[in-house]
């Protein structure tokens, strides 16, 4: 917990900004992320949800903000500012395009399933971003899959946890022996051993649909995806020595 170095005082910043502006002004759906073919979807919300964080859960942003403050600043300080900037947004856009991928073919899928029952795509979208649907949908494909169907359209999906997820990876790759440890479960544990098993806990999650330690909805596909995305390039970028200068 070294000092805040620029890059990481101004994303926290940018969040924080984000975090008032949008109580102040009612905005938080507008900059959150939405499935794209909602009518609520707008192309902004793919840069800007990875700024914005929960108006009813203040650790949200709390614990994301610690986080890159004491991760992401020991990184900048090797790789310098751009290099890091470039690194935090990938990660965060990286943390966006799994958790899309998997909704987009469920959607489909169910999609699908209305249509051969001969119902047109086109008039269930519009229906459904109207706010409306048929209740015979709920037969078709079942009450349970429509909740499902209907959580991941109408839902919205905001916060930097993805971002912070690749910045933990990256950081115990490159400070393997650093000593970490939960702030409710004070037990040091190495990062190379402590960040593959906050990961693995995700992974779970993510397959049994577990909300978070403190019992609020989480996306854990976004965290998995943010922690590849931060894997990937730190990987990509020791095997090429990357030379710092070219991002100045």
């Amino acid at each position: 917990m070294g000092r805040i170095t620029d890059t990481v005082k101004f994303i926290i910043i940018i969040n924080v900004l984000f975090f008032v502006g949008s109580i102040l002004t009612k905005t938080e759906d507008l900059f959150a992320i939405h499935y794209f073919e909602n009518d609520a979807f707008y192309p902004w919300q793919i840069l800007t949800h990875m700024f914005m964080h929960s108006h009813t859960f203040l650790p949200h942003i709390l614990f994301n903000m610690i986080g890159v403050w004491m991760f992401g600043s020991p990184l900048e300080q090797v790789w310098g500012k751009n290099k890091f900037l470039f690194f935090y947004l990938s990660a965060g856009l990286g943390a966006y395009i799994l958790p899309l991928a998997f909704d987009y073919f469920y959607i489909q899928e169910t999609i699908n399933q209305l249509v051969t029952n001969g119902f047109d795509k086109n008039l269930i979208l519009n229906t459904l971003n109207e706010g409306n649907y048929y209740p015979v949908w709920e037969e078709i494909v079942g009450k349970a899959e429509y909740a499902k169907f209907s959580r991941i359209f109408y839902g919205g999906s905001l916060g930097a946890s993805g971002a912070l997820m690749g910045i933990l990876v990256a950081f115990g790759f490159m400070f393997p022996n650093s000593k970490l440890m939960l702030i409710f479960l004070p037990i040091p544990m190495k990062a190379k051993y402590f960040i593959p098993l906050l990961l693995a806990y995700d992974i779970i999650s993510g397959f049994t649909g577990g909300t978070s330690l403190f019992g609020v909805s989480v996306n854990h596909w976004a965290h998995v995806a943010g922690a590849l995305t931060g894997l990937v390039i730190t990987l990509i970028w020791k095997k090429n020595s990357f030379n710092n200068k070219r991002w100045y």
